[in-house]
């Protein structure tokens, strides 16, 4: 019971978060799908250990899945705009 009401905490954290993440881009005018790519990193990172949770895929190829989209997101990190102060 516990982990179905932790998953489902999660994916409405998920849902609430990416809904976020959207409004501020548009309020920023932040177009473009380069700027988008670390949250996109990030989120998938939650959904694929989500997905290894519950299909029980937790190993080697889950934690080299995490690792690939923990670098990919901080190297796309380089095509964030600066924030004006």
């Amino acid at each position: 019971m516990v982990p179905i009401i932790v998953t489902i905490i999660l994916v409405l954290s998920l849902v609430f978060s990416i809904s976020f993440v959207i409004r501020k881009r548009k309020k920023a005018g932040i177009t473009g799908i380069k700027s988008a790519l670390t949250p996109i990193c990030f989120y998938l990172i939650a959904v694929v250990n989500i997905l290894a949770y519950w299909f029980n895929f937790l190993g080697l190829v889950n934690w080299g899945m995490t690792v690939v989209l923990l670098i990919l997101g901080a190297y796309f990190t380089r095509f964030m705009p600066i924030a004006d102060k």
